[in-house]
């Protein structure tokens, strides 16, 4: 095999090779015992490390939204709309992808690098040699919590999100602090929230397998490690944006808008 076709073929074989890892973590998930303790530890970590700067980003996330948004709907006259136009934009879409990226930023990269240390000290192999499923005793607690951190810091910012829009909006554009409430259900329904909570659901998902694959097949030493978490990183973003479009399109598809 030329050197050409395998640089084209290396791609589709990782993909390959992520996909039969994804579904070794789906069997590992109904397999016993479960790994109560490591969840809990795992789920503490990752929201610790990911809930500041979660708060952070939503607020600026917020305010461009309603700013952007409510200079676009200002020039049609339709002032009253900017409080719902916002929260969509917010819970559809900023929502899941604000943390989304902070869960494989901060969480992804945190568990890539432990997992790949794991692997260049051997101790994955030695668990093996024991009997040990790596999969079952490690990466199951991790993909859960990160699923679950993720749920709750897709609640917080919305909330967050909403909240900022909120306040730039009628401090900035002298918009009605009642109207931007008021609007809230011309537009927007309870199927947005449920896609906003499933979007995040998935990300984590998506998130913890890459970071976990890429832990899993470090090596080269220390360097090896650092090379494997930009890599999670890289292509967790990457498979957001995909994935992200494709349930877009999907719940457009099947829900229909709600007209004012």
């Amino acid at each position: 095999m030329s050197l050409t076709a395998a640089r084209v073929i290396a791609p589709l074989g990782t993909a390959g090779k992520l996909f039969a890892f994804a579904l070794d973590v789906g069997r590992g998930l109904f397999r016993r015992p479960f790994q109560t303790r490591e969840f809990i530890q795992q789920a503490w970590f990752i929201a610790s490390v990911t809930i500041i700067p979660t708060a952070l980003v939503a607020i600026p996330f917020g305010a461009v939204i309603a700013l952007q948004v409510g200079g676009l709907i200002k020039q049609f006259g339709a002032q009253s709309f900017t409080g719902s136009a916002s929260v969509l934009a917010v819970i559809q879409q900023a929502g899941p992808i604000a943390t989304a990226l902070l869960i494989a930023g901060a969480g992804g990269s945190a568990i890539a690098a432990d997992l790949g240390a794991r692997k260049i000290r051997e101790e994955l192999d030695a668990m093996m040699v024991l009997g040990i499923d790596p999969i079952q005793r490690l990466v199951v607690p991790r993909v859960l919590a990160c699923m679950l951190v993720a749920v709750f810091l897709n609640g917080m910012v919305s909330v967050v999100g909403v909240a900022g829009g909120y306040v730039f909006n009628v401090i900035l554009q002298d918009g009605t602090p009642g109207a931007y409430l008021a609007s809230f259900t011309a537009l927007a329904q309870l199927p947005d929230v449920w896609i906003g909570m499933i979007k995040a659901l998935v990300f984590g998902l998506i998130a913890a397998i890459v970071a976990a694959y890429k832990g899993m097949n470090a090596a080269g030493g220390p360097k090896g490690v650092g090379d494997a978490v930009n890599e999670s990183v890289v292509i967790t973003f990457l498979l957001l944006f995909v994935v992200n479009f494709t349930l877009s399109t999907i719940y457009l598809q099947v829900v229909p808008p709600k007209t004012g």
